[in-house]
């Protein structure tokens, strides 16, 4: 009795518990229905591509589709919850039911608890995903497509210079990716303003193999220490070192945000901010939508159950065409607000909130005429 008094099961009764699973079930659909329309269209668009590089059949199902179903799943979530709710709702409408319900005394307040418990189930499994196992899964995805869909990934920078520490300065004239290595290496140590210390190097290799961070190994490098008017020079054919740099530090890929997972977001964006770096825009936007996109399912659901619980004869097409215009026009707010933050000098932060912040306005609205 006691564990019944304090479980937060107590306060689901059996009509949230009847509309969350019409909510969770319908959401399913849609996902599966739309999501499986994508998938017929991407085959059609990609087949001639996947037989010109030899793609093989299990690549294709479990590094590419595996992969771009919940990325894709993910992404449009928004538009899914709102066509879930618009659906289901106007059909409990078209029923009576919402009319049933709201003749026994129960607000409408009290009616959007089970959908608001859905839109938490579902805006935790969106962060999860897209938080943790998305970007894991993109990484393969993107491998796939420069392999056997000729997308090729930026390999090779060149010019690279940046602060790896306090008053250490790292150059780099040309460095490939592919091979993890760096030629025309220098490395410059100051103190006061006052170079101390001067190391180049013909090449820099990056150790995929050590089992700690930043490992490079310097062929035929010169080291000048630099104390007062002497000079002490040491040099040689190789020599391992520590240099607070990794190759994702070097070689700026399109899409390369997304697959990062949010604390390796964070960790990146604090390290070049550290290096004084400005290419971190589109990952502070990145990491800001991945938590706006969460609170979309909320915003959505109040603004689907509103519009959708009034019976009508038209039925539920009017709505459900409003619900997908509003659907994509957040969606693409998003792009567009992301933009702003890239070229425009937009705090990431607000451009990653303002579509959310706009269709608060919108739910606020369609929440004090929903029926009562």
């Amino acid at each position: 009795m006691e564990y019944k008094k304090f479980s937060p099961f107590r306060f689901i009764k059996k009509i949230d518990r009847y509309i969350i699973r019409k909510f969770i079930g319908t959401y399913i659909f849609s996902i599966v229905l739309i999501i499986s329309i994508s998938i017929v269209f991407d085959v059609n668009d990609n087949l001639a591509k996947f037989s010109t590089y030899h793609a093989p059949l299990r690549a294709i199902v479990f590094d590419y589709y595996a992969n771009f179903i919940p990325y894709f799943a993910n992404l449009f979530s928004p538009l899914f919850v709102f066509i879930a709710v618009i659906f289901f709702t106007s059909k409990l409408a078209g029923d009576s039911e919402i009319i049933a319900m709201l003749s026994t005394g129960m607000s409408f307040k009290r009616l959007l608890r089970p959908y608001m418990i859905s839109a938490a189930m579902i805006s935790i499994l969106n962060f999860y995903l897209g938080a943790y196992i998305i970007p894991k899964g993109t990484v393969i995805k993107q491998n796939f497509e420069s392999l056997y869909k000729n997308k090729q990934k930026n390999s090779s920078a060149s010019n690279v210079q940046m602060q790896v520490g306090k008053g250490i300065i790292a150059y780099i004239a040309q460095y490939d990716d592919v091979r993890k290595t760096g030629y025309g290496f220098s490395l410059d140590k100051f103190e006061n303003k006052k170079l101390v210390s001067h190391m180049s190097a013909n090449t820099i290799q990056y150790d995929t193999i050590s089992d700690s961070r930043y490992h490079w190994k310097a062929r035929n490098y010169k080291i000048r220490e630099l104390k007062g008017m002497r000079e002490h020079i040491t040099s040689g054919h190789e020599i391992d070192t520590v240099i607070m740099m990794e190759p994702m530090d070097l070689v700026f890929s399109k899409g390369q945000q997304e697959t990062f997972t949010s604390p390796e977001l964070k960790r990146y964006i604090g390290k070049q901010k550290d290096r004084g770096s400005t290419n971190v825009v589109q990952y502070e936007v990145e990491y800001h939508k991945r938590i706006a996109s969460c609170f979309a399912s909320f915003i959505l659901t109040i603004i689907g159950a509103s519009l959708s619980a009034r019976k009508r004869k038209g039925g539920m097409g009017l709505y459900l065409g409003i619900g997908l215009a509003l659907s994509f026009a957040y969606i693409l707010l998003q792009t567009v607000c992301a933009t702003f933050a890239i070229n425009a000098n937009t705090p990431p932060m607000l451009a990653a909130w303002i579509p959310n912040i706009l269709y608060v306005f919108i739910a606020y609205y369609c929440y004090r005429h929903a029926p009562n």
